[in-house]
């Protein structure tokens, strides 16, 4: 297990200090302005397509569909030419009328504002096939016990970016854009790329040219399969995506605030989603193929005996975590980004955003711990009304604190969403259960090590504020 976990989180912890410089770099060419509110909008829809695909939901339908298929090449390459075909066709809409869709995620942007933003949305887009596509071929490589490819790949993406922010330097910040929008479509090729090398490398083509091959002729054959895999895949999507939804409706919500609110808030959301990927994210996708394994074998003891294992791993590494991002907050926030145009002011606005958001990090990781096992016994549609509910508590919050809290209220409003999410989760995986867990002389270390750790953190935090 925790081989896996070292994998997926060494690979992910590369791709974020890449992704931190590629913030760093765009916060120095743009800072917070109209600018950067238009990037971060353009970016967003296929930004939260790739945290749904990639960080888990498909392949948490996809790898148990896979395993229990009989014809599994003719399996995989209906699912690839179905998906890809309906994600195609969205992405050409988009660029035929991309003022339609830049307006459905942006309302409060102006018409001006929107004709700008436009043509960066339609380029975006792109990213979404080639994600796709590439997030098809992880699920098969995870199937083979192989997460190195997938979990170092999101690098290839931010390198790209890195490349284009450094070959935009001096130019108009219209330009920059145009720059930054490219280099997602390119880091999206070179994704794809690395996955293609590694199921070469696999021996893996002859397998899918098989599925590609005989797809037509056996295409019947797998009628009940898929029926299945779509009928799971929907609810699964939607189960698993709560967390990214609401910050999408961040964006939609924050772009009636005052300009910079957006950027505020993706600033700080990329710090909250580098723990929240580094530990829940990487254990969720090493444990769940075995986890899947015992409960298909009705050994239910033996999953929660190896979930139970990896929640107190969570749960001191998001607590931990957690007592220093709020802590620290400031300090993170000044050392990442304030130089060039993003300035002071920009620090205290983005570092109260991040507390609201840090304070969601241990509810949110411990649920993506818990989601598993209603994915792992096929309760998708559980997991779906779970992630509602959440949604719509969500949203209450968010309007009620959006006037008095702006881009903060908007975080406070999704980790509120996120306590109710796992909190219904664990109702589904069961109360008793979950408190069975608990009770462990792991909690009275964890109490102890949170209060050790805070005093330690406030007496640093004093002896550096005199070099801020």
């Amino acid at each position: 297990m925790f081989k896996a976990i070292f994998t997926n989180s060494f690979g992910i912890l590369i791709s974020r200090i890449l992704g931190f410089i590629r913030d760093l770099l765009t916060a120095s060419a743009l800072g917070a302005n109209i600018y950067s509110d238009i990037f971060f909008i353009a970016f967003k829809l296929p930004n939260l397509f790739r945290r749904i695909f990639a960080e888990g939901a498909f392949t948490q339908v996809f790898i148990p569909a896979f395993a229990k298929s009989v014809h599994k090449a003719v399996f995989s390459a209906h699912i690839f030419l179905v998906f890809l075909s309906i994600i195609l066709f969205i992405t050409l809409l988009v660029n035929l009328v991309p003022e339609l869709f830049t307006k459905a995620i942006a309302v409060g942007f102006s018409d001006d504002t929107l004709s700008v933003a436009a043509p960066y949305v339609a380029i975006n887009f792109w990213y979404l096939p080639l994600i796709f596509a590439m997030t098809f071929l992880s699920g098969i490589l995870q199937y083979r016990h192989h997460f190195a490819t997938t979990a170092f790949s999101t690098a290839l993406l931010n390198l790209s970016l890195i490349v284009a922010l450094l070959l935009s330097q001096s130019k108009a910040e219209s330009e920059i854009v145009y720059y930054l929008s490219f280099g997602v479509v390119i880091g999206g090729v070179l994704q794809l790329g690395a996955h293609l090398v590694a199921l070469q490398r696999l021996g893996l083509f002859k397998f899918l040219y098989g599925g590609f091959k005989y797809h037509k002729i056996k295409k019947q054959k797998i009628k009940t399969e898929t029926k299945k895999f779509k009928n799971n895949f929907f609810p699964a999507i939607w189960g698993n995506s709560t967390a990214q939804v609401s910050a999408f409706l961040d964006t939609f919500l924050a772009s009636f605030l005052v300009s910079g609110s957006i950027s505020y808030l993706y600033y700080a959301n990329r710090i909250f989603q580098l723990p929240l990927a580094l530990f829940a994210i990487a254990t969720s996708i090493a444990i769940f193929p075995k986890v899947a394994r015992y409960i298909r074998n009705k050994d239910e003891n033996e999953a929660k005996e190896y979930m139970k294992k990896a929640f107190w791993f969570l749960t001191f590494l998001l607590t931990a975590s957690t007592i220093g991002g709020v802590i620290l907050s400031e300090e993170i926030i000044w050392l990442l980004f304030q130089r060039g145009a993003f300035g002071a002011t920009d620090t205290q606005n983005t570092m109260f955003v991040l507390q609201m958001y840090i304070l969601g990090l241990l509810p949110f990781g411990i649920q993506k711990l818990f989601i598993l096992w209603l994915y792992a016994k096929e309760m998708q549609m559980q997991a779906a009304k779970i992630a509602t509910f959440s949604l719509l508590t969500y949203t209450v919050f968010a309007l009620s604190l959006i006037t008095p809290l702006g881009a903060a209220g908007l975080a406070l409003a999704s980790t509120t969403g996120g306590f109710i999410s796992l909190l219904l989760t664990l109702r589904v995986f069961g109360l008793s259960e979950f408190f069975a867990i608990i009770r462990s002389k792991n909690a009275i270390y964890l109490l102890v090590g949170a209060s050790i750790m805070t005093l330690i953190l406030l007496y640093f935090k004093e002896f550096i504020r005199a070099f801020i």
